[in-house]
């Protein structure tokens, strides 16, 4: 079935960019096929969307062969998605919700890879719970998101480099992160006035011993005051400076300079 512009739909459903809800959206029906492409074939396979918005991605996605839930809070957007819905029949699930609000494995009841274009305002915070948790490996198979260009740096950063930090660690410890896609500003109407990047993310071996939530400990004191010395930063740890004996880290170094695996071992020592 040949769907009509998005432009077009835009238009005759009189949708305009919210930015209170962080929206930007995205036309080029060629650049949002290279998207969807970018987890590898997703034919017969579950996808989550977060924010569709009036469907761009998704018709990419439903393209590709993806079968799609998508949750989208602005109700203005619902006529259009009801269009795709009709144009792929049994393909394409939409909610009406808050993403934050939503127990995201629960919604899908199968292994799933997340697509989105994640509005501005809750991608770090939707990111952050993704990654989050004990239990590992996660339901979702993949993430493929698109951020703030400076924010997916963050994320794919190595040690040392002034971009590295807390999302590094993250996205990094017990999964592969990759910057998979720039995209320039002047692709979404309206242009934000930052670059964009779409990050994926595969899970890996998460490593034995240790406790997620001890690492994000670890990290948050240890970058909360990233320009001081961890003796410093690490001393509200119970325990930390004492691990950083036992591992032979000088305790005079700064968190960037910290590897992954030394932020690991550091959180397997206080367990």
């Amino acid at each position: 079935m040949t769907l009509p512009p998005l432009r077009d739909v835009i238009a005759r459903h009189g949708l305009s960019a919210s930015k209170a809800l962080g929206q930007n959206f995205l036309f080029d029906e060629q650049l949002l096929d290279r998207i969807a492409a970018i987890p590898g074939d997703l034919n017969g396979k579950a996808v989550l969307e977060i924010g569709p918005g009036p469907g761009g991605l998704t018709r990419a996605l439903l393209r590709a062969g993806a079968r799609v839930t998508a949750i989208e809070r602005d109700a203005r957007c619902l006529p259009a998605l009801a269009e795709l819905d009709a144009a792929f029949p049994g393909k394409l699930r939409v909610i009406e919700g808050d993403a934050l609000a939503i127990d995201h494995n629960d919604l899908m009841g199968e292994p799933y890879a997340v697509v989105a274009n994640l509005p501005y305002n809750v991608g770090t915070e939707l990111f952050t719970r993704w990654l989050s948790g004990e239990s590992w490996p996660p339901r979702w198979t993949s993430l493929t998101l698109m951020f703030q260009q400076e924010v997916a740096k963050r994320i794919c950063a190595a040690p040392g480099s002034s971009a590295y930090g807390r999302l590094s660690i993250l996205a990094q410890w017990r999964s592969t992160a990759k910057l998979a896609m720039k995209v320039h500003r002047s692709a979404f109407t309206p242009p934000p006035k930052v670059m964009s990047a779409i990050v994926h993310i595969a899970p890996a071996d998460s490593p034995p011993g240790v406790s997620a939530d001890v690492l994000s400990r670890v990290t948050q004191a240890a970058f909360g005051q990233r320009r001081k010395m961890l003796r410093q930063s690490l001393k509200s740890l119970p325990g930390a400076i004492d691990a950083l004996e036992r591992l032979e880290i000088d305790p005079a170094r700064r968190a960037e300079t910290l590897s992954i695996d030394e932020f690991v071992q550091i959180a397997r020592e206080l367990g």
